[in-house]
């Protein structure tokens, strides 16, 4: 028989191993979900209504993401987290990304209390309506993935190849036109508008700070530039005189 030899074809599905942040946060929403499956009057107590969390209930902005309405849903969001936030941990860190999860799950959620307040269908639907899971924080995940990748290839419904970003908009404008028909179909778009909008707000802002620290360095280097040319010191005196200050 021919002898076999090793092959230098490999194949990968998703982006590896779960890093720390995305581990822990998959931990707690399954944790979460057979806890509310045991006692559904959880979801109730830790789900984000608005007439609640105006009413006192101010920990809902925060417990709601960690809550699923059923095993496809946790299942579909838990897939994106690590399809998506493991790369982002990995380049970040898992303080900022964790930082980053958690600020997109509850501006999200701040996004659908404002809009609760509006008169009309839609804010009166909002204002008693109960909604649960990560796909908040899971969206501005999404829209950080556009803004650092935004050629990769996915794939939408698992048929069409398109570059994030472009499914990214998709998504978004799908959001968008649902939450401006009203209500009716179970799906928290207007959460799902917060997320993304969120997320590119936080991103931006921190971009902008970047970039004020890096021109900050550069005109600190030209003055040191400057100091080393005219052999100008800090204070402070030598055995050749004093230094100029």
């Amino acid at each position: 028989m021919p002898r076999g030899y090793p092959s230098n074809v490999a194949y990968s599905f998703g982006p590896g191993g779960l890093t720390p942040a995305v581990k822990a946060l998959i931990i707690a929403n399954v944790v979460a979900f057979l806890a509310t499956m045991a006692v559904p009057e959880m979801t109730f107590r830790l789900g984000l209504q608005p007439v609640a969390v105006f009413g006192g209930a101010l920990w809902q902005p925060l417990t709601y993401m960690f809550l699923h309405g059923g095993v496809s849903h946790i299942l579909f969001n838990m897939l994106s987290l690590w399809m998506f936030g493991v790369e982002l941990e990995r380049m970040w860190g898992t303080a900022f990304f964790t930082r980053f999860y958690l600020v997109c799950g509850v501006g999200a959620a701040a996004t659908t209390l404002l809009l609760s307040l509006l008169p009309g269908a839609l804010g009166e639907s909002l204002y008693v309506s109960l909604t649960v899971g990560a796909s908040g924080a899971i969206y501005g995940i999404l829209m950080a993935y556009a803004l650092y990748f935004p050629h990769r290839q996915i794939y939408m419904y698992f048929i069409f190849p398109v570059p994030v970003r472009i499914f990214v908009l998709i998504v978004g404008a799908i959001s968008l036109f649902s939450a401006m028909g009203g209500p009716g179909d179970g799906v928290a778009h207007a959460t799902h508008l917060g997320g993304l909008a969120v997320g590119y707000l936080y991103l931006k802002g921190r971009r902008l700070q970047l970039g004020s620290e890096l021109q900050y360095r550069l005109n600190r280097w030209r003055i040191d530039r400057v100091r080393r040319r005219f052999d100008i010191h800090r204070g402070g005196k030598s055995d050749k005189g004093p230094w100029v200050h």
